[in-house]
């Protein structure tokens, strides 16, 4: 014998499920995130563009001329 009670909230479980997705839903705020240091950003920038020189050097240049 199936019980009732489990099948009542299951029905309600995947309507607030299903219709958590419609335009009028309640938003919930977006949790703050630390921000960190310019210099840390920096920092990963210098690091990344000197991995990427050292692998493909900026200074070649590939001769498209057919001659």
């Amino acid at each position: 014998m199936f019980d009732p009670t489990g099948m009542i909230l299951a029905d309600k479980a995947t309507r607030r499920h299903v219709l958590s997705a419609r335009p009028d839903a309640p938003v919930l705020p977006e949790p703050l995130t630390k921000q960190r240091g310019e210099g840390v950003r920096r920092m990963a920038v210098a690091g990344l563009r000197r991995l990427a020189d050292r692998l493909e050097p900026r200074g070649v240049k590939a001769c498209a001329s057919g001659s």
